[in-house]
């Protein structure tokens, strides 16, 4: 029986990188025209793993997938895949924890800056043939103010070393764990909020961080002070960001991710000259894409090998390259 595996959708051009290193095993690729859970679902009933960007691998595809052994995160979270289910129903899932951390890092600071320095309609007015120096608030000068940093992963991390270098003093909250070095921390989040000039998140989406900057989060930061994403949309109230955006409550706000991804066309948040939004684009460049096609693939090329692959989300589930889960064993 040849090996079948399923990409749902791709963060790359092409699978050019997927192809190559799954051909050491000679496995037939199937790309899916769409996305939905429906279409999904259909694909994946005679496959052996299954390769996923932002799709929602439901359990419902998941179920309909009876001979698949392994499901593939080309990403960090798996907050798209239902972990739990494909954990019952005996697959290995993986992910590629590192691959764009510089990237991410580079792009928070991006939008750190270009907040400080009232960039986008100082850029939108000089391109329309204006020449505006007083079109927005003075910009602020950074050094010297509070980095408030939510995740002290391997992103939170890197975001540090940029951020102290252009002299901003980095907090954070007291976990219990090493921070980075010369990074100061309190005791809880609103604390943490209050002393902030700019509050950047690095969190993974779980039950304990979904909705964490919500109205009484941004009731507590400054009126002056600005929040920047480049994590997970659902971190944050949408419509809460929404009005204190459009009230003055806060300063600015500079979203790589949303809450829904893409935002509706009309919503109203596209629209306010104090927000700045990139369309999920922090980890992609030609070298991040290229790592992160390799190592999903490798993670499925291990696991259907019997190997077990360099990250693996639910480790009580061990490869099997033998095993071949039936629908009558689910």
């Amino acid at each position: 029986m040849s090996l079948r595996i399923l990409i749902t959708d791709h963060p790359g051009a092409t699978i050019d990188v997927e192809r190559d290193v799954l051909s050491a095993i000679d496995a037939e690729i199937v790309v899916a025209p769409a996305t939905d859970p429906a279409t999904l679902a259909t694909l994946a009933g005679d496959v052996d793993a299954i390769i996923t960007c932002f799709a929602q691998v439901t359990a419902d595809v998941l179920e309909a997938a009876v001979r698949c052994r392994t499901v593939a995160r080309t990403g960090v979270g798996v907050d798209n895949i239902d972990v739990k289910r494909a954990t019952e129903l005996g697959m290995v899932v993986s992910n590629v924890p590192e691959y764009c951390t510089d990237e991410v890092a580079d792009h928070t600071l991006m939008l750190v800056l270009a907040l400080a320095r009232r960039l986008p309609p100082l850029v939108a007015d000089t391109a329309s043939g204006g020449w505006n120096r007083n079109l927005t608030a003075v910009p602020t000068r950074l050094r010297g103010k509070t980095l408030a940093l939510l995740g002290t992963g391997a992103i939170g991390r890197a975001v540090t070393s940029r951020a102290q270098a252009i002299g901003l003093e980095v907090v954070t909250v007291e976990r219990g764990r090493p921070v980075p070095a010369g990074v100061r921390t309190v005791p809880t989040v609103i604390e943490l909020l209050r002393t902030a000039d700019v509050v950047s998140l690095h969190l993974p989406l779980t039950a304990e961080t979904a909705g964490i900057i919500d109205r009484e989060a941004l009731t507590a930061m400054k009126p002056t002070a600005v929040l920047v994403n480049t994590a997970r949309g659902a971190l944050i109230d949408t419509d809460a960001l929404t009005e204190a955006l459009a009230a003055g409550q806060i300063a600015g706000a500079a979203l790589d991710v949303t809450e829904p991804e893409p935002l509706p066309a009309g919503h109203p948040l596209r629209a306010l000259p104090t927000a700045i939004l990139t369309p999920h684009i922090a980890f992609s460049s030609d070298g991040s894409l290229a790592d992160l096609s390799r190592k999903a693939a490798t993670n499925v090329l291990d696991a259907l090998s019997g190997r077990v692959p360099a990250s693996v989300v639910n480790p009580e589930i061990q490869p099997d390259s033998e095993r071949r889960t039936q629908a009558g064993e689910r």
